[in-house]
């Protein structure tokens, strides 16, 4: 469990704007200790700490309210086996996103986004997208290694409209864009399992799609969270036909993208136990 850094970038003193870079690092601060506190612990009377008696769970695998939050931290505890490395997480006003590998929840470790809404001084609500690990890509890079220092805290604002646009414009009209407006052309690092670093690698993995038939659109972007150099997005569309959940993560320097990471999941189906709420 790696959190010293982390909840030492939850402690920075920035300078604009103030009353909402503290509001974004006492949330940040917040959901780790809940993390730490009640998932690792596997203490299910902390839960009422941390967690809104009324929680919405956007995961279609538990119900909504906290009594279900209890049963989770409760199996985890009875696993023996999870661990939680939280490697990246990123506050926006009152939402904290989480980029997170897990190990307990089967043979294979999970690389998942998980994302809470803060509210009252409890955790009101939660999404995220999950998937098994993949071997390294064809760059040598893992679905979570990369940069993780949080910078540029005053481009917060403008990294979100660029990253927002680019998915707008080119995955979601499928407008004909220049790329290099939007991504560094010389230096972009990619940790999406099958695709290579660099616009040619992106562009390579698009051909074979389209050679094998496979279509990628977006459809909808449901949230965007920025904490300067990092913009999360969570958007739905559809894979090879398929309802699709797609989370990306993006850092920036200099207003381009340098570097990339992503959980692709299906949607939910007509058979999922809970989804009250909907994934989104």
């Amino acid at each position: 469990m790696k959190l010293t850094h982390l909840f030492a970038s939850a402690a920075l003193v920035v300078t604009l704007p103030l009353a909402a870079q503290a509001d974004s690092a006492e949330n940040k601060a917040f959901v780790l200790g809940a993390l730490e506190n009640t998932l690792l612990a596997g203490d299910v009377e902390a839960v009422d700490q941390y967690f809104a008696e009324d929680i919405i769970q956007h995961n279609e695998m538990f119900a909504n309210g906290i009594e279900a939050q209890k049963g989770v931290v409760a199996f985890l505890a009875g696993n023996g086996n999870f661990k939680a490395e939280y490697v990246r997480v990123i506050a926006d006003d009152d939402l904290v996103a989480v980029h997170a590998r897990y190990e307990g929840f089967g043979e294979t470790p999970m690389i998942a986004f998980d994302v809470f809404r803060v509210e009252n001084g409890k955790i009101a609500e939660h999404w995220d997208n999950l998937i098994p690990e993949q071997p390294k890509n064809p760059s040598g890079r893992t679905q979570i290694d990369g940069a993780t220092e949080i910078t540029d805290l005053d481009k917060t604002d403008a990294n979100k409209a660029k990253v927002e646009e680019f998915i707008t414009k080119a995955l979601i009209k499928h407008e004909q864009v220049d790329f290099t407006q939007y991504i560094n052309p010389t230096n972009y690092a990619q940790h999406n399992p099958m695709v290579a670093d660099g616009l040619e690698g992106f562009g390579a993995f698009m051909a074979q799609m389209a050679e094998q038939g496979i279509t990628m659109d977006y459809a909808q972007v449901h949230e965007v969270i920025g904490e300067g150099n990092f913009v999360l997005t969570l958007s739905e569309g559809a894979l090879g036909g398929e309802p699709t959940a797609f989370y990306d993560l993006f850092r920036l320097e200099d207003g381009l993208i340098v570097e990339h990471w992503d959980v692709i999941a299906p949607m939910p189906g007509a058979d999922a136990p809970h989804n009250e709420a909907g994934k989104f």
